[in-house]
């Protein structure tokens, strides 16, 4: 019997595995691949485990800038890559992208899929630390995004466009795939009770992600009088240089209506509980939070900004708001929280959106089709993978 290629997803964390690719994983294993799952391990490295995929813990720092350190990582990967001997490696934002194309060309890795989602902190961030890296992030970018024989995927054709005239990619090379997809089953409308309208933010917390504009727009509507809860769910991220401390958000808990329900694994759940959706972020690829709330039938209000204006069509399933702008944020909130009817006409639109765009089927398609240009499953193996599932 012919040998499955091998795919190996690099990332620098456990948990962003299993909520943006663990579905694509699975569904490779299914189409006759062998999957090998490297990123660093925190409390979901066993999840992954318990699925039949191996997991390899890599001792990524996200924020780290100490040359041995990251060399340290650099070979690791160099060491794994020959170990493993992948025919397909997928690298998951800026350090596997840089670390591990330079350890696949040379241990000789023969086809690489690069995937920039987020672009994070550098690319967001007006700090001076973020502006002074930003250029040397966009060079090294030139030079490991788009080796021979890769892809690059993106999730939102701002950033597809930004590293074509960086001229870090070929345009031939590049892929779009909005986002991660959404489970259409799970994350569905329910029947909202008559209650005070609650407006939920699901997000890590930082700054970044707009959670002081929320927290603003919430207390300059309190001085309204106008009669909402503004619900933030997330827990903070200390790597993160923007990251909210948890006594900023303990003293923000019961103030002008503001509450901060913590860590939440049962986002469908809080979903069933708001009535809005507010992701006000300075930049995104594209936001599964965003989708999940598409999906479940809410009205969103959010950025117009890279990735968030993927998921609203302004005026028809939200409104798209500046960045930084709590005022302007608090006058789209405060359109639908007094008006039910608006709220449910642009729920349904995006329900609807969700179903066109955003499903979970379509992403994986899509994204076994890459694998397949890169490494083609032979039809004997393919055979045998859909008799035994």
């Amino acid at each position: 019997m012919p040998s499955k290629p091998k795919l190996l997803y690099l990332l620098t964390e456990d948990s962003f595995f299993c909520s943006h690719f663990m579905e694509r994983a699975l569904a490779a294993r299914a189409a006759g691949y062998e999957v090998v799952v490297a990123a660093r391990e925190n409390s979901y490295g066993e999840r992954v485990r318990a699925t039949g995929l191996r997991f390899i813990s890599v001792p990524f720092n996200r924020s780290g800038m100490n040359p041995f350190r990251e060399f340290l990582v650099l070979l690791k990967l160099w060491m794994l890559y020959r170990r493993e001997r992948p025919t397909i490696v997928h690298q998951v934002s800026a350090k596997p992208i840089l670390y591990g194309s330079l350890a696949a060309r040379l241990s000789g890795v023969s086809a690489v899929v690069n995937a920039p989602v987020g672009m994070g902190y550098i690319f967001s961030s007006t700090d001076l630390r973020a502006r002074i890296l930003r250029p040397w992030l966009r060079l090294a970018y030139r030079f490991f995004t788009n080796p021979k024989h890769s892809k690059v995927i993106f999730e939102n054709p701002d950033d597809l466009a930004n590293f074509v005239n960086w001229k870090a990619v070929r345009p031939a090379d590049t892929v779009l795939i909005r986002g991660a997809g959404i489970n259409l089953d799970q994350f569905q409308p329910v029947e909202k009770p008559e209650t005070i309208p609650v407006i939920v933010l699901t997000a890590r917390m930082l700054r970044d992600k707009g959670v002081e504009e929320f927290v603003s727009a919430a207390h300059q509507l309190y001085d309204e009088k106008i009669k909402a809860r503004f619900v933030l769910v997330g827990a903070p991220d200390p790597i993160n240089p923007t990251s909210i401390t948890v006594e900023m958000l303990n003293t923000w808990n019961g103030e002008k209506n503001v509450e901060w329900w913590g860590w939440r694994e049962d986002v469908a759940a809080v979903l069933h509980e708001a009535h809005i959706v507010c992701l006000p972020s300075y930049r995104e690829g594209l936001p599964k939070s965003l989708i999940e709330a598409a999906a479940c039938g809410l009205p969103i209000v959010t950025t117009d900004t890279t990735g968030c204006r993927e998921v609203v069509d302004d005026g028809k399933n939200g409104f798209l708001v500046p960045v930084r702008d709590a005022i302007s944020l608090a006058k789209a909130l405060k359109k639908l929280i007094l008006d039910s009817t608006l709220c449910q006409r642009m729920g349904a639109y995006s329900r609807k959106k969700a179903e066109a765009e955003f499903s979970s089927e379509q992403v994986i398609r899509e994204t076994l089709a890459v694998y397949s240009q890169l490494a083609p499953i032979s039809s004997s193996i393919a055979t045998i993978e859909s008799s035994s599932s």
